[in-house]
């Protein structure tokens, strides 16, 4: 039986999809629903198509014969995608909770900077995290931290606003606007030399993996929202955009404490 046959209008419009290279938040937004909804239904195509991969879904819907699975197999695929379920889930109450946070919390960054980066770290599977707030003359600032040792912490301290060398991933960030993902940060040339910023995240901080997103508003930088893991295990594209999520949810919590300073400030 074709797929055609096996699936509704709606699966085979999201299975075409996927199958042709489109994401989750893709679909999501071109058939105007949640991308967990969209987990769903390609839950229940590769039920009915038996399937396990999109390879295997492309190939399906291009009519390609191929041998039965096992039910050893099938019950795999099952596991899979319901575990793939429920990180979909997670993702989208947390995200959710973030902007009920940040809605309720009336410009207090204090409140919500802190839940940002409790959330992002779980999902991001992230052992720490960094705030830093963009300062005039290229300078940083660790605004807010979560996870990191003390020792770090009190570095972050002592060193106040301060100009990242150039070869650093936050130096990079902030030239480049861009994300940068390190996958060793202490196999780069730039620990080996001395500098100050490396070696603190190394060798107080014992991180090795990093990922160091751009918070802009607008064009204009406002900040960094860096996430480290203590083993080298790179961030995936799929975690980088996770992450991306909620350094966009900072920069709304930021912006929204400019407005209501601004307004105080207005009133008095």
């Amino acid at each position: 039986m074709s797929a055609q046959v096996d699936l509704s209008q709606r699966e085979l419009q999201i299975a075409q999809s996927y199958a042709g290279g489109a994401t989750y938040q893709e679909i999501a937004e071109t058939l105007c629903i949640a991308p967990s909804t969209v987990r769903t239904h390609l839950a229940t195509i590769y039920r009915k198509l038996e399937v396990s991969s999109k390879l295997d879904l492309l190939a399906r819907l291009n009519g390609t014969m191929r041998e039965p699975r096992s039910q050893s197999e099938l019950n795999s695929v099952v596991s899979e995608l319901a575990l793939s379920l429920e990180e979909a889930i997670s993702r989208e109450r947390a995200l959710s909770e973030v902007l009920r946070i940040i809605g309720a919390a009336q410009g207090d960054v204090e409140t919500v900077m802190p839940a940002i980066l409790k959330y992002a770290l779980e999902l991001c599977d992230a052992e720490f995290g960094v705030l830093f707030e963009y300062c005039p003359g290229n300078r940083f600032r660790a605004r807010f931290t979560l996870g990191i040792s003390p020792e770090f912490k009190a570095w972050f301290h002592e060193q106040g606003d301060f100009v990242p060398s150039p070869a650093t991933g936050l130096g990079r960030m902030g030239a480049r606007r861009e994300v940068i993902n390190i996958i060793d940060v202490k196999s780069e040339d730039i620990y080996r030399t001395g500098d100050s910023l490396r070696h603190a995240t190394v060798d107080l901080g014992g991180a090795r993996s990093f990922v160091a997103i751009p918070m802009l508003a607008a064009d204009r930088l406002v900040g960094a929202f860096t996430i480290y893991r203590q083993t080298v295990r790179p961030f995936s594209d799929e975690t980088t955009k996770l992450a991306q999520m909620f350094a966009a949810q900072s920069v709304i919590a930021l912006e929204n404490a400019r407005i209501v300073s601004a307004l105080k400030a207005a009133r008095r």
